[in-house]
């Protein structure tokens, strides 16, 4: 993966925030609405930012690890099972995305099964599944180069229909285990302190899980050089492509909401290769899942909400997308002091 991120200038970043101060308020007191307005002005190199064609992509794919172990209480299955749910409208992330009038798409990465045409689905399959990494790598290096070459071109295509905000969502029975082993490997925490009960795995079920993805870090550790190798030996495909469209949109210059648990795991690889790319990404919530929080620390931000959510799909991107939208309408639409003629302090 390489990186075309480039940082935006000072003088820009002052006559935004001039812009901001002298609307009809005190200074601050729209408190992280003002920060999200400078930052949005910033990414788009302009005092007057607009939010276009807003999208959310859910990638898809699934494990080999759920196959032999017991990482999940579902089947693997159900990751086709949502895929359908999600063309057919019926999913939590279709019912915010309907709400707030932001686009979905949904990413066959790797799922294993076969989907017959969808004008909503974008067919990326990789295989059918990751191999079991508690055996092997989880891909080749071809398979990651093909993932990550889908995951850029999926972002461009979505660039150049005009859209300049995206966030993303994932569903894959078995991504908690592969998003923990991530985290392990990229903030250098314990595997029992990335590990969480995933789809409601019970606290016995849960030490298991940790036991299974220690014994597949030991494995596998030695051979990590490189974020590449981490993903190769530990991701999935779903992972991969969202790490690559991360990096892909930040070079476009497009605001990113960044979800739950799986999605930041994702974005932890993304910020080894380049770390300017947190310059582009909204925190929309801390998941339930317990390494989120953990994660967030280790990337110094603050996520704009605390819900309680932990279902993935780019839910909670969905949810905080309104609060994104208020901070570019005051910036617009709110009155100066002088065009109002309110006196100022």
């Amino acid at each position: 993966m390489i990186s075309r991120i480039t940082k935006t200038s000072k003088k820009l970043e002052k006559e935004i925030q001039e812009k901001i101060d002298f609307k009809t308020k005190p200074v601050g007191a729209l408190g992280v609405l003002e920060t999200i307005a400078l930052q949005i002005g910033t990414i788009q190199n302009t005092t007057s930012p607009k939010i276009t064609k807003p999208s959310i992509v859910v990638f898809a794919a699934d494990h080999g690890i759920v196959n032999t172990k017991p990482v999940s209480p579902y089947p693997q299955e159900v990751t086709q099972q949502m895929v359908l749910n999600f063309l057919n409208g019926g999913a939590a992330i279709n019912v915010f995305c309907k709400q707030n009038n932001i686009d979905l798409q949904i990413v066959d990465a790797g799922v294993n099964a076969d989907f017959i045409p969808h004008e909503k689905l974008i067919s990326a399959k990789i295989a059918k599944g990751t191999a079991d990494f508690s055996e092997t790598k989880a891909m080749t290096s071809s398979q990651f180069n093909i993932a990550q070459e889908k995951g850029t071109k999926i972002l461009n295509t979505l660039h150049k229909k005009g859209c300049n905000t995206v966030g993303f969502g994932e569903m894959g029975i078995g991504n908690t285990s592969s998003a923990a082993l991530l985290m392990s490997y990229f903030t250098k925490t314990p595997i029992k302190n990335c590990v969480g009960k995933g789809t409601g795995l019970n606290d016995k079920d849960l030490k298991q899980k940790a036991e299974i993805l220690n014994d597949v870090y030991l494995k596998h550790i030695h051979t990590i050089i490189t974020p590449k190798d981490a993903l190769i030996c530990f991701g999935g495909f779903e992972i991969v492509m969202i790490a690559s469209a991360i990096l892909e949109a930040a070079a476009l210059k497009m605001t990113i909401l960044i979800d739950g648990f799986i999605v930041t795991a994702a974005l932890l690889a993304a910020y080894a290769i380049d770390k300017n790319v947190l310059d582009y990404c909204i925190f929309s919530h801390t998941s339930g899942e317990q390494g989120h929080a953990k994660m967030l620390d280790f990337l110094n931000v603050k996520p704009l909400l605390n819900l309680g959510l932990r279902l993935g799909e780019g839910t909670g991107a969905a949810v905080a997308f309104p609060i994104i939208q208020a901070a570019t309408t005051f910036l617009n639409e709110m009155a100066t002091f002088k065009s109002a003629n309110v006196s100022e302090a």
